[in-house]
């Protein structure tokens, strides 16, 4: 089993990672969150281990990102915060478990454990699937079929954007919030690319795209998605 463990900490980090080698993992560190971004999506990882706060990325903003694409890896935040609004954040992001500093690492181990069985037993169910207005998504394949019986291949980026939206959905998401969760931290495309994609999704899932049912876009302040 892999797990990656993001912690800026060099003590704690040194520390966890120890234990849960001892423990038979293999464990992959980094203390930075665009770095643990790229691990991410150029690795497979059984478990990720989440510091919140971290100096460029904070660990909501991670586990945000990783849920654009996949549902299915066990996620546990660390945080020094112990307030029921960051719990609440942190599993509203999909976050599967939340462990208050200073911890035990004995209790950090029984979760990492638990979590891991807990992930191996759901392993094979179905993909992740959506259906809206006589549309269906899969974001496993990326493909789709529209309500008029077309079937669609999106991109990874499309993806990414429509899971952002049918996941905080009847919510506006701002810009800023959609840059930092599909494109990341390095790469900004201009907002124009953003209103192509919205564009796009009319065209694929909407009956009349002028008047759009599902897709909103919010003058000034970002997009929507209702159902």
């Amino acid at each position: 089993m892999r797990i990656l463990l993001v912690e800026d900490e060099d003590s704690i980090r040194d520390a966890v990672r120890l234990n849960l080698e001892l423990d038979g993992y293999e464990v992959v560190c980094t203390g930075n969150g665009k770095k643990a971004v790229e691990l991410i999506h150029g690795q497979h990882f059984d478990l990720l281990l989440l510091d919140v706060m971290l100096p460029d990325m904070d660990g909501f903003s991670i586990t945000e990102q990783v849920r654009l694409t996949n549902p299915d890896v066990p996620i546990l935040l660390l945080t020094a915060k112990d307030t029921a609004q960051d719990r609440i954040t942190g599993l509203k992001k999909g976050a599967d478990d939340y462990l208050t500093k200073p911890f035990h690492l004995e209790e950090l181990q029984l979760r990492v454990s638990k979590l891991l069985q807990r992930s191996q037993r759901a392993r094979g169910e179905g993909p992740a699937f959506y259906e809206f207005g006589g549309n269906k998504i899969n974001f496993e394949t990326f493909e789709a079929g529209t309500f008029r019986g077309e079937a669609i291949t999106l991109t990874k980026k499309e993806a990414m954007l429509l899971k952002l939206l049918i996941d905080r959905r009847n919510e506006v998401v701002s810009r800023q919030q959609i840059l930092q969760s599909v494109w990341g931290y390095d790469v900004y495309p201009s907002t124009r690319t953003i209103d192509n994609f919205i564009l796009a999704f009319r065209k694929y899932f909407e009956e009349e795209p002028r008047e759009p049912r599902f897709f909103h876009s919010i003058r000034g302040v970002g997009y929507k998605f209702t159902n």
